[in-house]
């Protein structure tokens, strides 16, 4: 006897797919979602890409981080320029910096 999920002829994928989307299904059945103000401290900080692309609901600590950032002074030309030399970007090259 054979057991019910055993793949007939030549279909391994589909049973490897199927195997998959229910782990995946039971797994985001488990986690119940959780509104943003409530997540733990050391939890990851919302991103305005959060807000702005996965519709979320921004964060009184989003909210006040964008504050701070907007009435914050601006860096001067030397703080950048410092500051672009220092991450020469993905390529690694300080001649081009990111």
């Amino acid at each position: 006897m054979t057991h019910p999920d055993t793949p007939k002829d030549d279909d391994l994928a589909a049973f490897l797919e199927r195997k998959v989307s229910d782990i995946l299904v039971a797994g985001a059945a488990a986690v119940a979602p959780i509104a943003p103000d409530d997540l733990a401290p050391d939890a990851a900080a919302q991103t305005l890409d959060d807000v702005l692309i996965n519709g979320e609901e921004p964060t009184t600590a989003l909210l006040e981080e964008i504050n701070a950032l907007e009435s914050a002074a601006p860096l001067p030309d030397e703080e950048l320029a410092r500051q672009a030399l220092e991450h020469p970007g993905a390529d690694g090259d300080p001649s081009t910096p990111e």
